[in-house]
């Protein structure tokens, strides 16, 4: 499982000229499912998404986490995350789980990312035409692999 993570101080989903989702000063995570991919995986990134200090302190020093500050999140599926583009100028995506089998695992992060935050995240919608704005706050963005934890 592959997420980005963006500090933002606004984002939204829009699908079908329908505002979806909302949020002022919180993250913005992008989520790449592999076949492979298991309670593990989402364990380990909501562990970091709900820790990771990437919020300013009083002094303007990246020391608090999402935890701390009670920023909101939108969550949205995203399989091109999973792109193979070391050969040729097609990405493939091959390594993109199917909807059946990634929509159950997507669920189950959202699950455990709002039992962890203790509070109810914004979504996407899987396999929507989605229009996602943001102000990219930093700019801060982060990209985590659970499958290389570097």
């Amino acid at each position: 499982m592959k997420i980005v993570i963006q500090r933002v101080s606004k984002a939204s989903v829009t699908i079908n000229k329908n505002k979806v989702a909302e949020i002022n000063n919180g993250l913005l995570i992008l989520v790449g499912i592999v076949v492979e991919d298991a309670q593990k995986d989402i364990d380990f990134l909501v562990r970091k998404i709900a820790n990771i200090r990437i919020f300013n302190d009083e002094n303007g020093v990246m020391n608090h986490s999402l935890l701390e500050t009670k920023g909101a999140v939108i969550v949205v599926p995203q399989f091109t995350l999973q792109a193979a583009t070391k050969k040729g100028n097609r990405p493939s995506y091959i390594k993109a789980a199917k909807p059946e089998i990634a929509i159950p695992i997507y669920e189950n992060f959202l699950q455990t990312l709002e039992k962890e935050l203790h509070k109810k995240v914004q979504t996407g919608e899987f396999g929507a035409d989605m229009k996602v704005e943001l102000l990219n706050d930093g700019p801060i963005t982060i990209i985590i692999d659970s499958k290389n934890k570097e």
